[in-house]
């Protein structure tokens, strides 16, 4: 719980310095770039994580990789403070958390919605019609497809779900049933 508390932190806190869609869209992705080339090398992976490179050199290391990538200036210093503070090890989950922070800023509710065949699209447009009426405010959904939830769909907005598959049905039945 403490990590999420603090992947949160610091995903708002990224999106507060960002000025626009365009900027935004442009950190986000030499984010990933970071990860994706970090993930990809053995070597940068271990001195960014070792305990037995200087704070210094891990530093010098990071600038010179994002650099050479063509990162921009709110990422560099982005990455550099989650270094500065031992957190580099939550940068996957903090550009994971930066779409549903930006859409925050944006007054924009992020909803996951769970089913076991894809949506069609237009199944996709009456969830968000229905949505937006329910919370009176836009909505961005984020698709995925899980078999094991045997039909229906499952829509979750952080740590709220509205279950609408034939699991959560049986599974509320089974409850009632054991309650009497």
């Amino acid at each position: 719980m403490k990590n999420q508390t603090l992947v949160r932190k610091y995903a708002q806190g990224l999106v507060q310095a960002v000025k626009d869609d365009s900027e935004f869209a442009a950190v986000l992705g030499e984010l990933r770039t970071f990860l994706g080339l970090r993930a990809g090398h053995v070597r940068l992976r271990d001195a960014l994580a070792s305990p037995f490179v200087e704070a210094e050199a891990k530093a010098r290391i990071l600038r010179e990789v994002l650099e050479q990538g063509g990162a921009g200036e709110k990422t560099v210093r982005f990455l550099g403070l989650l270094l500065e503070h031992g957190r580099l090890d939550l940068a996957d989950e903090i550009v994971a958390a930066l779409p549903e922070a930006w859409n925050d800023k944006l007054g924009v509710l992020t909803f996951e919605v769970t089913s076991v065949v894809p949506l069609t699209d237009a199944q996709k447009a009456r969830l968000r019609e229905t949505l937006e009426a329910v919370e009176k405010r836009p909505v961005s959904l984020v698709y995925r497809t899980d078999p094991g939830i045997v039909g229906g769909l499952a829509v979750r907005r952080g740590h709220i779900v509205y279950d609408a598959s034939i699991e959560g049905g049986l599974n509320r039945m089974k409850e009632r049933i054991q309650q009497g």
